[in-house]
């Protein structure tokens, strides 16, 4: 594991939400109603295991060269599917931020967006890296023709 996650520990959870917006409401109201929600947590939070996190939204485009399932032109659920994904110490401690009285009103808000309802899943971090400078990639690529089989 690698440093992409800054002071995410090697034993860390992460934990993702999946988000289908319903149609009688917005993207600013999602933006909106999560931005209150992740400041809450970074706010009362950050010094009981909360690390960081990121919120993504379904841009459309779908990957013919990363795929296997078809040569799909664009995602059905551009614009209305969001990813939040946050980084903890643990999930105890995930959990105990969830049961918090400010964090409660907040969530409750943003599940009312939901198509979905919600399933929070957590996953144990197996590998995070970031890129390579020119430099290094350089050496990397001189090294596996040297020494790859």
């Amino acid at each position: 594991m690698s440093g992409l996650i800054a002071n995410f520990p090697a034993d860390g959870v992460v934990t993702i939400n999946r988000v289908i917006l319903r149609p009688e409401y917005s993207l600013d109201d999602l933006q909106e109603r999560v931005a209150f929600l992740c400041e809450n947590v970074k706010t009362y939070h950050s010094d009981t295991g909360f690390i960081g996190g990121f919120v993504a939204l379904n841009s459309g485009a779908v990957s013919n060269e990363g795929s296997t399932v078809g040569q799909a032109v664009e995602s059905p659920m551009k614009g209305k599917e969001a990813l939040i994904i946050t980084f903890w110490k643990s999930f105890d401690e995930h959990e105990e931020s969830h049961k918090s009285d400010t964090f409660q009103p907040l969530f409750k808000q943003v599940l009312e967006l939901c198509e979905n309802g919600n399933e929070e899943i957590a996953y144990e971090m197996l590998w995070s890296g970031q890129a390579y400078s020119g430099a290094d990639a350089e050496k990397a690529r001189e090294a596996k023709a040297l020494h790859a089989a």
